[in-house]
């Protein structure tokens, strides 16, 4: 039988390998004999490990590490909460692997800091209720989710900065993360699709801003595409156009663009992302691909959003208009 520090350096390296205390003790055993170790025993140690403490000495106790200044610790999570293991091992002058579990010795988790919401109105809520009521009235008919339409506007970034968790005890609060820069390099992406995929998406030239006048050039491009690729609900089913209702939206030069073509416009609450199709499915899934990347030039950010939106199937943008449904019922 291996002698027991043996033993102990074995539990060690089970431990690192991220196995469980009773996985660890059948495998020890295993090679050295049924009695090397207990499955107690086992746990005991992988306890000690967790806290922090990976002196194999018996006589150590259950204490952590001597050598490990947690207080310093400590310091420098409240000085940057956002500080990356890596940097707090690098700093400390310790392994990763320590940090961790110091981290998780202290109670320790991550969290990420939350947008601020808008504050809704009581009108503001009594118009929620309203449409989505009229959401579910529309919902049994079987060509509605054929019907829709979705189109929305998105600021992207040359430059996407990433969103850090912070180390934080469980029940505090993580400190509010700051919005990028409003005055950052970046291009307006335009797009509309529907339950199939996409229809049709413009990048807006860095000089142009969007007009009821660029807003009804656009749906005429939309409508374009819509008898290419969705010939029947232009010539008998009928168009359901769902946006928001900022002002190049609502404005009396978009309302008869909206008329010559005859489509219905869905209505949309203000301040409900959680209603907008492109808002709740779309970009949130195109932020995620985003995350962490940088564009040289304009032709790279298309090539980049190219490849994103031809990327997802059928069913990632049938999931997205049925989820409007949806909302209704919460």
């Amino acid at each position: 039988m291996a002698d027991e520090e043996h033993i102990r350096h074995c539990m060690l390296y089970k431990f690192q390998l991220g196995r469980k205390a009773s996985e660890a003790a059948k495998n020890i055993c295993s090679a050295f004999g049924q009695d090397a170790v207990s499955a107690r025993k086992c746990q005991h140690w992988f306890e000690k490990f967790r806290e922090g403490n990976f002196s194999l000495d018996d006589k150590s106790g259950r204490g952590r590490v001597s050598n490990f200044d947690q207080e310093a610790l400590q310091a420098l999570l409240v000085q940057n909460p956002q500080i990356t293991q890596q940097e707090l091992a690098t700093t400390l002058n310790c392994s990763q692997k320590t940090i961790s579990n110091q981290l998780r010795a202290l109670g320790k988790v991550q969290k990420f800091g939350k947008w601020v919401p808008h504050e809704l109105t009581d009108n503001n809520r009594n118009q929620r209720v309203t449409i989505c009521s009229s959401l579910l009235s529309r919902q049994n008919r079987l060509q509605f989710v054929e019907q829709i339409v979705t189109g929305d506007e998105k600021w992207v970034l040359y430059v996407n900065l990433k969103r850090w968790p912070q180390w934080l005890d469980k029940n505090e609060a993580p400190q509010p993360t700051p919005k990028p820069d409003l005055h950052a390099k970046k291009v307006m992406l335009c797009v509309w699709w529907n339950f199939k995929g996409i229809l049709h998406y413009e990048l807006l030239p860095s000089n142009q801003t969007i007009t009821s006048a660029v807003y009804s050039a656009q749906l005429e491009r939309l409508a374009q595409a819509l008898r290419e690729k969705e010939p029947a609900l232009i010539n008998r089913k009928g168009v359901m156009l769902h946006h928001d209702n900022a002002r190049p939206h609502t404005a009396r030069i978009t309302a008869e663009k909206l008329r010559q073509l005859e489509w219905e416009v869905l209505p949309q609450p203000a301040y409900s992302p959680d209603i907008a199709p492109s808002d709740y499915h779309l970009f949130r899934s195109l932020q995620n691909f985003l995350l962490g990347k940088k564009f040289n030039n304009e032709e790279c950010l298309k090539n980049a959003l190219t490849e994103f939106l031809a990327s997802k199937s059928q069913e990632f943008y049938n999931r997205g208009i049925k989820m409007l449904l949806n909302v209704g019922h919460k």
